[in-house]
């Protein structure tokens, strides 16, 4: 399954500090490994109501530290079952960061952008060029990745891209470490 490299949606914004146990409780995390299942308590800690109101494509938008809390990966799965399609945010907790790219979560961190989009407001994400475009045109860059992460990011996460290619993305940089 890859990502198109241009995603257009509405945004969801959130505060700083949201973390794992808003995004999905874990009396619900603990119920089930069904990710459809898991998207129903996706946001819950702010609207028990969110798996009703959220639409593919949906973006969301976060001020600083999303994320944050524990380390179970059923947050980002939770939130891209919910089918958000992206989570843009100021900046992120690094567990919550790393199991994004695991999972095929989009997460680009843009400093400041939360000042910059309103609720339901339409934006583009270039996951080639690594950029968001809000809805006055203006391009914010996120902060860098390397290209593999992005690339993995585009394949649709860790299992996705094995599948594709038989290997593990640092793989390819350990052999060309080597042999350089």
């Amino acid at each position: 399954m890859t990502t198109p490299s241009i995603l257009k949606g509405r945004t969801w914004v959130w505060p700083d500090d949201v973390n794992t146990d808003i995004i999905i409780p874990f009396r619900f995390k603990a119920r089930t490994n069904d990710p459809v299942e898991m998207a129903k308590y996706a946001m819950y800690g702010f609207d028990p109501e969110f798996y009703k109101k959220v639409k593919p494509g949906d973006i969301f938008v976060a001020g600083k530290n999303f994320g944050g809390g524990s380390s179970r990966e059923q947050a980002p799965v939770a939130i891209k079952y919910s089918n958000v399609v992206a989570v843009v945010a100021e900046s992120f907790a690094r567990i919550f960061y790393r199991n994004c790219f695991a999972i095929g979560l989009p997460a680009l961190e843009v400093p400041g952008i939360s000042k910059q989009v309103k609720q339901f407001d339409e934006i583009e994400v270039n996951l080639q060029d690594w950029s968001v475009k809000t809805r006055d045109g203006k391009v914010h860059p996120a902060l860098k990745v390397p290209e593999f992460l992005r690339g993995l990011m585009r394949e649709g996460g860790l299992v996705e891209y094995y599948k594709h290619h038989k290997t593990f993305p640092w793989e390819k940089l350990e052999t060309a470490s080597i042999t350089s």
